[in-house]
């Protein structure tokens, strides 16, 4: 069971890191995911 887990978590950093390719593409994928949830705040907010 931990070999698979391993195993899993494993496939799951590879994935994320090809999809970002460079470090400054894994900062763009930070910063949007920020502004997404920056302005999901601004909208919902109830004040």
């Amino acid at each position: 069971m931990k070999f698979m887990t391993s195993a899993v978590l494993g496939l799951t950093i590879a994935f994320a890191v090809s999809a970002c390719n460079t470090i400054e593409g894994a900062g763009e994928d930070v910063e949007a995911a920020g502004s997404a949830i920056d302005e999901s705040a601004e909208e919902n907010t109830n004040y």
